[in-house]
């Protein structure tokens, strides 16, 4: 049995990991809430560009056929992770789903190459099979997510130049909201030639028609790089508000299992104090009838 010494050791470590636990629950939580306001804050640039792509669209239809339609070529993947641990089946879950996707698609195994932003979802795509010919350091805040897409961008742009990469799929999870999100799927190039004419059919938001003076295409080209910008960004920013949010989820579920594992250490430390305090005092009312007699 364990001694009331041992049972206080093992209490007081349990605490120690319980408050720990609980800060990291918090860093979470207020992670995730940066991380979502990052996303919110996109939601009006995205509009901006968008409203661009229209202007242009409107006064310069044939833009949209320089969007080719996606199939054949070379395959360029992004997978989205985490570099630090404790965030529950986050990379796991990510890297199946971009393995099952990306073999619905009509690449072949030699034709596809796969990027991962963060170490440990390289690893699990390592793990299941796959290659994976470079990786990115999650960033730590969103003060490192601009620097990111722009690694990312210049990455993508060397597959275009040198490896003749047709396609690219971004896979990251999405961020529901609390401690909930979901693998999402995203085709950044080529760019979506329904989508430019959605766009083109739409009506103009004010009476006011736009104009513009720049050359067609340099602004065309210059709003896809925005767009591709606004892409990446999104993509980067849902998936560490999702690491988070796995990671607090997981936080909860350790407080329960920690919760518990104190609660039976208290339990015990009290029964073992209690027969120890019933064994001194049989004692003395075995020592005090003895004296009497």
């Amino acid at each position: 049995m364990l001694t009331a010494e041992i049972l206080q050791r093992r209490i007081d470590t349990a605490e120690a990991m319980q408050s720990l636990v609980k800060t990291m629950k918090a860093l979470a939580a207020v992670n995730i809430n940066q991380f979502e306001q990052a996303v919110r804050s996109l939601a009006d640039y995205d509009r901006t560009v968008q409203l661009g792509l229209q202007a242009l669209l409107r006064e310069q239809p044939q833009a949209a056929l320089s969007a080719r339609a996606a199939s054949g070529g070379r395959l360029g993947v992004v997978v989205f992770g985490s570099d630090q641990g404790m965030c529950g089946q986050l990379n796991g879950q990510i890297a199946r789903f971009a393995i099952r996707e990306m073999d619905r698609l009509d690449a072949a195994s030699s034709d596809r190459l796969t990027f991962a932003v963060g170490q440990r979802a390289a690893g699990e795509l390592e793990e299941a099979g796959r290659s994976v010919e470079g990786t990115l350091p999650v960033p730590s805040s969103t003060s490192g997510i601009t620097p990111a897409v722009q690694d990312l961008l210049l990455q993508i742009e060397t597959w275009h130049s040198e490896r003749q990469v047709q396609r690219v799929v971004l896979y990251y999870c999405q961020h529901l909201s609390g401690a909930s999100y979901r693998p999402h799927a995203v085709q950044l190039l080529p760019i979506d030639r329904a989508w430019l004419e959605r766009l083109q059919g739409q009506k103009w938001p004010t009476h006011v028609l736009p104009a513009f003076a720049m050359d067609p295409d340099h602004l065309f080209s210059a709003l896809v790089r925005q767009y591709l910008f606004v892409s990446l960004y999104r993509a980067l920013a849902e998936s560490m508000a999702s690491e988070n949010a796995s990671r607090l989820a997981a936080m909860q579920s350790a407080e329960r299992n920690i919760g518990d594992r104190l609660d039976d250490l208290t339990r015990q430390f009290h029964q073992q104090r209690q027969t120890a305090i019933t064994s001194e005092l049989l004692d003395i009312a075995a020592g005090f009838e003895a004296l009497t007699e």
